[in-house]
This record gives structure tokens, sequence and C-alpha cells, in this order.
């Protein structure tokens, strides 16, 4: 009886120790996360202000808007197409180096991936007004936050959703792409609202893989290995962020 005793609360002490680690685990994804946020927005602020004046070039935009020479390069010039697909080519890089970069390597890759979509997304300061930026920013914080909520808190198992999601990702990139050259608003719309659903079940299902990654390797003590994979699911939780509200700002973003 004594030998049970002392089991059970060794057991209880091993939950705890772990219930423990994945709060940690949890706030430092997160805390990760809100870090590259904030430096994608310094990054395409920033940009912006040197891409755009209201000064008289040759490049008029709008109204009151111009862009700089540099402006012109970013937007208007072939390289628009390196700055357009640079973060999608260092996803795909940072997939394959992963398991070779240590933890401090994979946090300073992923903070180079969020500076690199700062410079890629810049341009919604030349199309949109900065204050239904603010303000679809602002619903999509709420929304992010209430779907992630619910998929570290909820009991149903949601990991058959994955397949289906990354089925519904490939099917939005390719269609993305073909809209580059077919300029239809009827896919953009349908593409965007679409898009937003995706990436609001994905938000839900990467919060809850996050969280049951730790709770299968917690035991194993491999600290460098949990803070990688840490790494990897604020990148993947940052991306379901940045697409919903890039899809929400083409649907509720208002105009120049």
């Amino acid at each position: 009886m004594a030998d049970y005793q002392t089991a059970r609360a060794g057991a209880g002490v091993r939950t705890a120790q772990i219930d423990a680690g994945l709060r940690t685990h949890m706030n430092k994804v997160y805390g990760t996360m809100s870090v590259g946020m904030v430096i994608t927005a310094l990054a395409s602020w920033a940009i912006a202000g040197l891409a755009v004046t209201d000064a008289a070039t040759m490049y008029q935009i709008g109204a009151d808007k111009y862009l700089t020479d540099f402006g012109y390069a970013l937007y208007a010039s072939p390289l628009k197409w390196l700055v357009m697909f640079l973060p999608l080519a260092m996803v795909f890089a940072f997939g394959a180096m992963i398991n070779r970069l240590s933890a401090a390597g994979a946090q300073l890759f992923f903070y180079a991936f969020a500076t690199a979509m700062g410079v890629s997304i810049s341009w919604i300061f030349t199309v949109f007004t900065g204050f239904s930026i603010v303000q679809v920013f602002l619903v999509t914080a709420i929304a992010f936050a209430g779907l992630s909520l619910w998929g570290y808190t909820t009991k149903k198992d949601i990991s058959g959703w994955g397949a289906f999601l990354i089925m519904g990702v490939i099917g939005l990139l390719v269609a993305s792409i073909v809209n580059i050259w077919l300029a239809s608003p009827a896919i953009m719309f349908a593409v965007s609202a679409i898009g937003v659903l995706i990436f609001a079940g994905l938000t839900a299902y990467d919060t809850q893989n996050i969280k049951n990654t730790y709770l299968a390797h917690a035991h194993h003590g491999d600290q460098e290995w949990l803070a990688k994979a840490g790494i990897m699911g604020a990148l993947n939780l940052y991306l379901d962020f940045i697409n919903m509200f890039m899809f929400l700002l083409q649907l509720f973003g208002n105009r120049e």
C-alpha cells in the first residue's frame, strides 16, 4: 500500500511538472510569435515610408501618393517578384534546415523571415488606409486569440483536419498565383473568403498540435528539440495570423 501511494505521488509530481512545462512552452511559442509580428510590422511600416511619398515624382499611384525610386524598384520593377516569393522560399528552407540548426539559429532564422515578410507585405500601405489596416489587425487578433484558445482547451481531437486544410492552402496558393495574371475580382473575393476559413481552422489545429507535440515528447527531456519545436510552432501560428489578416484586409479593408 505504501509503495502504491509513493508511486501515485510520484506520478502526480510528474504530471504537475509536465503541466508547468507545457504552460512555459506555450508562453515561449506565443512570445516568439509576438516578437515576429512586431518585427514584421516595423519592417513593413519602415519600408513603406521609404517607398511612398507625397512629393510629386514620375511614379504616381494615387491622388496624393507617389512612389520613390526605391518604391518603384520594390513594387513595379521585376524585383517585386523576388520580394513577393522570398518569404515562401524561406519557409521551405526553414523546414529543410530545422534539424541542422540550433535552437538559437532557428530563432534567428525566424526573425529574419519575419523581416522579409514585413518587406513583402509593405505594399498594403500604398493600397489601404492606415485606419482600416489597424482595424482589420485588431479584428484578426481577437479572432486569432479565440480560435487558438479553443484549439488549446478543446477535448475534441482535430488532428484529422490537417490533411484537408493543407490541401486547401495548396489550392489557395495555386489560385492566387493564377489570379496574378487573370486579375479577376471574383476569384480574389472567393480566395479571400475561403482563405479566412482555412486559416481560422489552421489556427485551432496548429495550437492543438503544438500542445500535443509537447505532451508526447516532454518526458524525453530533450530541451533543445523542444525549443526548436516551439519555434516551428511559433512560425506556424505566425503564418496563420498573417494570412488571416491579409485575407480579411482584402475583404474589408478600405482602399485609398
